[in-house]
């Protein structure tokens, strides 16, 4: 089972979450994104069912090795594709929201052939 748009956007807050902070919770996740907590938790219960992420007792969750390689690549793909939009002469604002929409449907070919593009004709 793949995973949808609404889970990879989950999984890249938890990655961005744990990258600021040393533990994540559900209630984390719910206040960086803005939503409500039952939609987190069904989001959590989905990403733990495939093996994304790891829940303790204490309701702290972890990354699998699984979910690190997704969430990263999830990131990465936000990263470059906003910075080659703000290269572009767009404004951080528009470029972050419409780098977050192609984010989840641009094949990993033309991902690959932009990240080669953008580190051969903008600057880092």
């Amino acid at each position: 089972m793949s995973l949808k748009e609404s889970g990879e956007m989950y999984l890249e807050t938890i990655y961005i979450l744990y990258k600021s902070k040393s533990s994540v919770r559900s209630i984390d996740v719910a206040e960086y994104m803005n939503f409500s907590r039952a939609s987190v938790s069904r989001g959590i219960g989905l990403l733990k069912k495939q093996d994304f992420i790891l829940m303790d007792k204490g309701g702290y969750i972890t990354l699998t090795e699984k979910g690190v390689k997704t969430a990263e690549k999830i990131y990465e793909r936000h990263t470059v594709i906003s910075k080659m939009l703000m290269a572009m002469g767009i404004d951080e604002e528009t470029a972050t929201k419409d780098a977050c929409r192609i984010e989840h449907v641009i094949s990993d070919k033309t991902f690959e052939a932009m990240k080669h593009h953008a580190e051969k004709y903008f600057a880092k």
